[in-house]
């Protein structure tokens, strides 16, 4: 069988805009009939479960999210692996947790000895594997799992604009990325090369303003500070057209930079909720970016308007699916890789903090032809995904991963088991974890652990249940329930910090 390579196809996407380049999809992804499940994993970046309607939120930003729901597995007690990009999808992706893979830092890689224990190799080549991500954060390891990948979206497909210059750099995709696009054209900051950097950026601000956004009155959607303009309704339109050249059975990781910052909304959500909602306010953590709180309530609000504009595009899309019978020979997953803060002076997610706005994402797993909805509330975390798809596709899950099956979907409810999260940006990649913030959610308790910011290592404790705001401290209070929870959280860093020497 004849498969375009991944530099063939980066060679073709170089010269091609990302809707030309879906004609080469097609005769690389040829396969017979058979009952394997197609997956299609959709990750909408910086989604918090807190600002969606779905999840009980005041503002209405998910009506069809709330419709696909009626069809899908919910789960309500969902969180990621980390407070950004690189180790939440890196959680999602290995089935492991950041403190096993390495991929804390920013833009940092799979540990090299574990590159093969990752979603993609686990599957096989039984499944055409896709993978397509605005971000390039994921194009990284996207790089590293090369060999088990036969399509690899580049991330300005479906583009209004865009000025990738690593994608064109045949045999070495996440080089290409870091060399060019993050180091010397990168905008927002100087660039490394005056000449080259400089004319780089006069191309893209001539390609900017002579573009048409007027269905955006804040100005094309971008992704971050690299040079990918787009419009929703192109990349929703273009992941559909995508799924719909693959023949069964494929895999399909799909990550949207929507709705990550610039919060952009088309013109029918901008300014949707001018209403008197004012979320109550809590006070500026010590290690918090101290934002102004009205700066915040108004990001909140753009944000919010950002998240019904991409549902709306969601129910296009689903609706598409539908009606081409794709759902009833398909898992859909729809989740996000971390969340966002508006919250104690931090706007965004690049912070030392692990409150649940940043940890708690959503996770809606709608299976072949269900049409009924079932609601999960026990303590769920990425490292399941991994283990969960491939059970759900007949495959054993590896003795590597150290997620376990999701409730509903082949394991068990456990609402006592003790789940994760890191943050570690600061922290040598190689090295224990001594810089680094680490909560763990166990039954309705939510420890969280600092270490290495201040003089003294520090914990706070919050009863989810009753204190869904984290506003009580039980930790100084309530010494018999943290005594406990300190130590077993302690316990399970010192074991994985183990593996690595003492600097």
């Amino acid at each position: 069988m004849l498969r375009p390579s991944r530099r063939d196809f980066l060679k073709l996407a170089g010269l091609a805009s990302g809707a030309a380049a879906l004609s080469g999809l097609a005769p690389g992804s040829t396969f017979g009939e058979t009952k394997l499940p197609n997956v299609i994993i959709l990750v909408f970046d910086a989604m918090s479960a807190r600002n969606l309607s779905l999840y009980g939120y005041k503002r209405q930003t998910t009506p069809n999210f709330e419709k696909f729901a009626q069809r899908a597995s919910l789960y309500h007690n969902h969180h990621s692996g980390g407070n950004y990009t690189s180790p939440g999808t890196a959680t999602l992706l290995t089935g492991t947790y950041p403190w096993t893979n390495r991929a804390f830092n920013i833009g940092g890689l799979i540990e090299r000895g574990r590159v093969d224990h990752n979603i993609f190799t686990a599957f096989g080549d039984e499944y055409h594997r896709l993978v397509y991500s605005q971000n390039l954060l994921p194009n990284y390891f996207f790089g590293q799992f090369d060999k088990d990948l036969e399509t690899i979206l580049p991330p300005s497909a479906f583009s209004v604009i865009a000025q990738v210059t690593g994608e064109k750099i045949g045999g070495d995709l996440e080089g290409g990325y870091r060399a060019y696009d993050n180091f010397l054209f990168q905008d927002g900051a100087p660039p490394a090369s005056v000449v080259f950097g400089l004319a780089d950026r006069i191309l893209l601000r001539s390609r900017e303003a002579r573009a048409n956004y007027e269905a955006y009155p804040r100005g094309l959607p971008r992704a971050g500070d690299h040079p990918i303009f787009f419009q929703l309704a192109d990349v929703f339109d273009g992941l559909n057209a995508t799924l719909e050249e693959l023949r069964s059975p494929y895999l399909a990781y799909l990550h949207l930079w929507a709705p990550h910052s610039p919060y952009k909304p088309t013109w029918e959500f901008d300014n949707k909720f001018l209403d008197n909602f004012r979320p109550e306010r809590k006070p500026d953590h010590r290690l918090g970016e101290h934002t102004l709180n009205s700066k915040i309530n108004g990001r909140r609000q753009n944000y919010d308007e950002y998240v019904a504009n991409v549902d709306a595009e969601f129910g296009r899309l689903v609706e598409s699916l539908e009606a081409r019978g794709v759902l009833d020979q398909s898992y859909l997953i729809v989740t996000s890789d971390h969340g966002e803060s508006f919250e104690r002076g931090v706007e965004g997610h690049v912070t030392k903090l692990l409150y649940e706005p940043l940890t708690h994402i959503p996770l809606m797993i709608s299976a072949p032809g269900q049409q009924d909805r079932r609601d999960i509330y026990s303590p769920t975390n990425h490292v399941d995904l991994l283990p969960t798809l491939l059970h759900l596709a007949g495959k054993p899950a590896p003795d590597w991963t150290e997620g376990r099956l999701l409730p509903g979907l082949g394991g068990s409810e456990d609402l006592e088991r003790p789940i994760f999260t890191i943050e570690a940006k600061a922290n040598r990649a190689y090295a224990p974890l001594t810089t680094a913030t680490v909560a763990m959610v166990r039954g309705a308790y939510k420890l969280i652990y600092y270490t290495g910011y201040e003089k003294e290592d520090t914990f706070e404790l919050y009863d989810l249940q009753n204190d869904y705001e984290e506003l009580n401290d039980l930790y100084v209070h309530q010494p018999a329930l943290a005594k406990p929870l300190e130590e077993e959280l302690i316990e399970t860093l010192n074991s994985a910090n183990a593996r690595y020497p003492k600097v």
